[in-house]
């Protein structure tokens, strides 16, 4: 049974992803975004699933996979506030500095694909007739500026605000603390310093 994969990886099996599971800490990082667009909340999710002495483990974060509402009102980009498309984005991960300011899992070895959200209102929505891709800064960072100083955890479906222009983010320090613990684990177990992240909508009711 120790072979059999979990739901989450069966499922993204089925979507024609590839899955990792080529001994301990060979991690799969995804992220499951929520059909409820309710503005500026921590309503999805980030996890991993990673074998560790030959078992399957699946941990779960809190988190949002889209921009806070300041972000779409203000955006960064004057095509719009970008939203990551789902799909899976090989190898295109590296632990560096996010904004410069701490360690945080990057977009430094490829590129990624959003929609736009135009409008600046307060409905997210994004037009799928004209993606864009390439390099964004699409990070998996926390929902604080120093996730390593101090162990305050934001609270699980607390206000995005400004902490997401389209970066997937942790609600809380000690989620975002426990990934990157896991990323640094498969740098040195297994010597592989990049990592994928697969992005999926929510498949179950």
């Amino acid at each position: 049974m120790a072979d059999m994969l979990p739901p989450v990886l069966q499922h993204m099996e089925s979507l024609g992803h590839a899955v990792f599971s080529d001994g301990d800490y060979d991690l799969n990082l995804f992220g499951v975004r929520s059909p409820d667009q309710t503005d500026g909340t921590f309503n999805d999710w980030l996890g991993c699933a990673y074998k560790k002495d030959g078992e399957w483990v699946v941990r779960w974060w809190q988190a949002t996979t889209d921009p806070g509402l300041y972000y779409r009102q203000n955006p960064m980009n004057v095509g719009g506030t970008a939203i990551l498309q789902c799909g899976q984005y090989r190898g295109v991960y590296k632990i560096d500095k996010h904004a410069g300011k701490y360690e945080a899992l990057c977009q430094r070895n490829g590129v990624v694909t959003v929609w736009r959200d135009r409008n600046k209102d307060d409905v997210l929505d994004w037009d799928t007739t004209k993606p864009w891709t390439g390099h964004f800064g699409i990070n998996l960072h926390a929902s604080s500026s120093t996730p390593y100083g101090d162990n305050r955890d934001r609270r699980e479906g607390g206000n995005v605000g400004k902490w997401s222009a389209g970066c997937q983010v942790h609600a809380t320090t000690r989620g975002f603390r426990e990934m990157m613990e896991l990323a640094r684990k498969q740098v040195s177990e297994r010597g592989w310093d990049s990592f994928t992240y697969t992005l999926m909508d929510q498949w179950w009711k």
